[in-house]
Order: C-alpha cells, then sequence, then structure tokens
C-alpha cells in the first residue's frame, strides 16, 4: 500500500510512542507486587508518549492545532487541521499489566476525519486509513465482517464504571444485546474495539460517554473497512455526542434497533 506523506508521519510517531510504551509496560508489570504500586509511573508514561507524539507531528506540520488527552488543546494557526491524540488508550489495563492497550492519532480536516492510526504495541499490529483509501492492518486491506444477523455475532462494548453515570441504562441495553448475540467482549481500548472491527474480528462495538481522542482514529478504519458508524440516535457527529454504534450495514442497524429498545423480558 502507499501511504500519504502525512500518514507516514503519524505512522511514525505512533510506533515511537508504543515502542516507549511497551518499555515501560515492562516496569509496570514489576510494579504489581510494590507497595507504591505503578499508579505514578503510568501517569508519567502516558504524558511521555503524548509529549513523543507531538513532537513527532508538530515538527512536521506546526501550524495544525493539536488534541491529546493528556494536555490543554492547542489551536492551529492554519484553521483548518487539528491533530486528535490519545496516547495511552486502555490506561487501566496497561495499570494493571493487562497487554490491552494502543496509541491512537487522527487527523481532521475541516472537521472532518481523513486520517486515522491506531498502533498496538502488544501484538505488534499497526491499523492504517486515509479517507477513500481503505484501512490496513500491517498492509493486509481490512474488511468488516459479513454476518448479517445477531445471532452469530459476537459484539465489543465498553461498561460505565465508577465515577461514570447511566449504570442503570447501560444495563438496559446490555441486556437486550446479550439475548441477540452469540459473545459480548470488553476489551477497554475503545480504539482497538473499533480497529477489531475493521478488521472482521468483532462484528460490532456500540458505546457512549466518550471523548474526541477515543473515537476519532477508530470511526475512519471502520468506514474504509467497509463499515458504518453513527451514535445510538443515528448521528454522525460522534465527536460532540460521544456515543457510537459499529458494524456492517445489517449489524449497524440491528445493533441500533437492539439497544434502543425497552427492557426485554425473555
Amino acid at each position: 500500500m502507499a501511504r500519504s506523506a502525512l500518514l507516514n508521519v503519524m505512522v511514525q510517531a505512533a510506533v515511537k510512542a508504543g515502542r516507549g510504551l511497551s518499555r515501560d509496560f515492562g516496569e509496570v508489570q514489576n510494579l504489581q507486587v510494590s507497595l507504591k504500586g505503578p499508579s505514578d509511573y503510568v501517569s508519567q508514561a502516558d504524558r511521555k508518549a503524548e509529549q513523543t507524539i507531538r513532537h513527532e507531528l508538530m515538527r512536521a506540520r506546526p501550524t495544525y492545532g493539536f488534541l491529546g488527552e493528556e494536555s490543554e488543546e492547542e489551536k492551529g494557526t492554519d484553521g483548518a487541521h487539528r491533530w486528535i491524540v490519545d496516547p495511552l488508550d486502555g490506561t487501566t489495563n496497561f495499570l494493571h499489566g493487562i497487554p490491552i492497550f494502543s496509541v491512537s492519532i487522527a487527523l481532521e480536516r475541516n472537521d472532518e476525519i481523513v486520517a486515522g492510526v491506531v498502533y498496538n504495541p502488544a501484538m505488534d499490529e499497526l491499523y492504517t486509513a486515509e479517507k477513500g483509501g481503505g484501512a490496513f492492518m500491517n498492509d493486509r486491506r481490512l474488511r468488516v465482517a459479513a454476518r448479517r444477523t445477531l445471532t452469530d455475532t459476537v459484539i465489543s462494548t465498553g461498561v460505565p464504571h465508577l465515577g461514570r453515570g447511566h449504570h442503570g441504562k447501560y444495563l438496559v441495553e446490555l441486556r437486550n444485546v446479550m439475548g441477540e448475540v452469540a459473545g459480548i467482549r470488553r476489551l477497554g481500548s475503545v480504539a482497538l474495539d473499533l480497529a477489531y472491527v475493521a478488521a472482521g474480528r468483532v462484528d460490532g462495538f456500540w458505546e457512549e460517554g466518550l471523548n474526541a481522542w477515543d473515537l476519532a482514529a477508530g470511526l475512519l478504519l471502520v468506514r474504509e473497512a467497509g463499515g458504518f458508524v453513527s451514535d445510538k440516535n443515528g448521528s454522525r457527529d460522534m465527536l460532540e455526542t460521544g456515543g457510537i454504534v459499529a458494524g456492517n450495514e445489517h449489524i449497524h442497524k440491528a445493533l441500533l434497533d437492539t439497544i434502543r429498545k425497552p427492557l426485554s423480558t425473555s
């Protein structure tokens, strides 16, 4: 596959940050048994990864804006472009020594995501997409799964936890989906959830209460792999609403219909 110069910059930044996180992850595993614990170390690793990414991206395009999880948004001078970055998506997994986490970088142009990179350091899997150019994993073209009904699907989701509201509403949605599908997974990294939808590893994904940096790169991966994405009300303005439902055309619609239903008693 041929990558644009901008996508190459994004890839280099993601891989460089990911390799640093891999080194830090080894130390986190050692800290699991210490009295201090790994929390402070993980916070430093998260910030360090964002600094690495920001340096690489802004060196290449210093006039672009920058929105990262770990820092204040910086407005660009060109007015059209913005980097959207999650340097460590799956922080809780990382903190607990669970090797499911990712680096997510997206490029927004005039309020539209036009390029995205998700890097999984633990498996050395690099997911890339550019608008109109398809989605790839380590240079292999991706397509969403082809299943047309929920019956045989595996669906991924996120679970609201301490400090996040709407637990009751989510349990209604979960109960309805549980009764329709073959399995449900909770990975703990939204960017990887969406990358896995793009790769056909899971058939669909839904979650609410997210931030722009959680979604930006992954939603483009799904679209460029032939999938459909919206929030549960059908809006495509997911970076603003913070909700997402993803899958192929049939599974996207079936998931929307299922999570919108009142509580099933079956």
